[in-house]
C-alpha cells in the first residue's frame, strides 16, 4: 500500500514538475506571471538575476504604454509564445538601439529587478537613492563653421540637500527626456541612469522639425524615477540652432496644373483643344551655380553668394553673413568633388564633397546637397542640406 502511495507521490510531481511553462503565456497579466516565474526558475541563479533585467529593459523601453500595469500588459503581447533565448535576444536588440549600456552576457548590473512590482524596498535596493532634486547640464555638439552647433548633450545629476553630486553605483533608475516647443510636445525620449557619470540624452537639430520649433527655442523636462521619489526639473527656452534644423525638401510642382485652351474654327465650326506648350528646361548647367556660390563664399564675396541663392532659411544678408552663425566665418573652401544626380523639369539637386576652413583655422570635411530651381532660366539655390558621413 505504502508502495503505491508513493509511485502515486512521485507520479503527481512528475507531472507538476512536466507542466512547467517553457515560453510566456501573454493572454493575462496572471499568466504572464505564472509563465515568467516558471521560466526564471529552471534558470541558474545568476541568470535569473539577468533575466529579470532582460525584463526590465524590454518593459522599459520595448513598449509604448503609460503606467505600470499598461505596461506590463503590453509586454506580455509582446512577448506571448517567446522562450528565454529568445527574451535575451529582444532585450539585446532594445538595448542597443536606446544606447543603453547592458548585454544579456554581461555580469548582472542592474540590482534586484522586478517588473511585478516590489511591496517593500530591500535594504540593498540599489535604486533606493536619497536625492533632494535634479539638475539639468546643456551643452552644444560641436559643429562645422557653416552651420554651427549639431545639437545639444543634456545630462541630469542627482543632488543632495546641500546642491553636492548624489554618489551612487549599481542603480537603473528610470529617466525620462520630453522636449516642446511653443507648449506643444515634439518628443520623448528613455534611458537608464546607472551613476553619477550617466551620459545623458543626445539631441541631433537635424531630427527635429523646423515647423514645430517656436522662435528657435526648446523646453527640456527631465524625470528621474528613484525607489521613493519622482524627481523632475524643467529648463525652459533653450537656444537651438535654426540653421541646421530639419526642412523637408521642395514639393515637385506638377505640369498638370497647367489649364488646356480651346479655340472655335470660324469656318467649320470644330472646337479645337490646344495644350499650354511645356516649360522650357533651364539651359545653364545648375553645378556651374552651386561651383560660383562656394568661390564667392572662399573669396568672402558674401553679397553675390547670397543673390544666387533663394533659400528662404537663410534669412536675411545680414543673418547669412553673420560671422558667428552664418557663413560669414568661412575663409576657404576646397572643392574635392562636384555631382549632378538630378535635373528634370527646372529643379535640380548638386552634392558637393568639400573642405571648409574658418578664421579660426579650423577644417571641416563636408557633403552637401543644394537644391535648386530654375528662375528666368537661371538656377537659385533653394535648400540646403549636410548629408551624415
Amino acid at each position: 500500500m505504502k508502495f503505491i502511495k508513493y509511485c502515486l507521490l512521485a507520479t503527481l510531481l512528475f507531472f507538476m514538475i512536466g507542466c512547467k511553462k517553457t515560453s510566456v503565456d501573454g493572454s493575462s497579466r496572471k499568466s504572464f506571471q505564472e509563465s515568467i516565474n516558471d521560466m526564471a526558475s529552471s534558470l541558474p541563479t545568476l541568470k535569473q538575476v539577468k533575466f529579470n533585467e532582460a525584463l526590465y529593459i524590454l518593459k522599459t523601453f520595448g513598449v509604448e504604454a503609460d503606467g505600470d500595469i499598461a505596461e506590463i500588459t503590453a509586454l506580455g503581447k509582446l512577448l506571448d509564445g517567446k522562450k528565454t533565448a529568445e527574451i535575451f535576444a529582444l532585450a539585446d536588440q532594445v538595448a542597443q538601439k536606446n544606447g543603453i549600456t547592458w548585454s544579456s552576457t554581461a555580469p548582472p548590473s542592474l540590482g534586484e529587478m522586478n517588473i511585478f512590482g516590489n511591496t517593500v524596498a530591500s535594504e540593498k535596493d540599489p535604486n533606493d537613492i536619497d536625492a533632494a532634486s535634479l539638475s539639468i547640464n546643456v551643452r552644444n555638439i560641436a559643429g562645422d563653421s557653416l552651420t554651427g552647433s549639431k545639437g545639444l548633450i543634456i545630462t541630469p545629476q542627482l543632488l543632495d540637500n546641500n546642491g553636492k553630486k548624489v554618489d551612487f553605483e549599481g542603480a537603473a533608475l528610470e529617466t525620462i527626456m520630453e522636449i516642446s516647443s511653443g507648449g506643444n510636445k515634439i518628443s520623448t525620449s528613455k534611458n537608464l541612469m546607472q551613476d553619477p557619470s550617466f551620459r545623458g540624452f543626445t539631441v541631433l537639430y537635424a531630427k527635429l522639425p523646423k515647423e514645430k520649433i517656436f522662435e528657435e527655442k526648446i523646453d527640456i523636462k527631465l524625470s528621474v524615477k528613484t525607489t521613493k521619489k519622482l524627481l523632475q526639473m524643467i529648463k525652459t527656452g533653450i537656444a537651438v540652432n535654426g540653421q541646421a534644423l530639419y526642412t523637408p525638401p521642395p514639393p515637385v510642382v506638377s505640369d498638370s496644373l497647367q489649364v488646356s485652351t480651346s479655340t472655335v474654327d470660324p469656318q467649320t465650326g470644330e472646337t479645337i483643344v490646344t495644350s499650354p506648350p511645356a516649360p522650357k528646361p533651364a539651359t545653364t548647367d545648375p553645378k556651374a551655380t552651386v561651383t560660383k556660390f562656394l568661390n564667392n563664399l572662399s573669396s568672402q564675396n558674401f553679397k553675390a553668394a547670397y543673390e544666387s541663392a533663394d533659400n528662404p532659411n537663410w534669412g536675411s544678408y545680414d543673418k547669412f553673413s553673420n560671422p558667428i552663425s552664418g557663413f560669414g566665418s568661412v575663409k576657404n573652401i576646397n572643392v574635392k568633388n562636384i555631382a549632378v544626380p538630378y535635373n528634370k523639369d527646372n529643379s535640380a539637386n548638386v552634392n558637393v564633397t568639400y573642405d571648409v576652413t574658418d578664421k579660426n583655422g579650423k577644417t571641416t570635411s563636408l557633403n552637401v546637397t543644394y537644391g535648386l530651381k530654375s528662375v528666368n532660366n537661371n538656377w537659385k539655390i533653394t535648400t540646403y542640406k549636410i548629408n551624415n558621413p
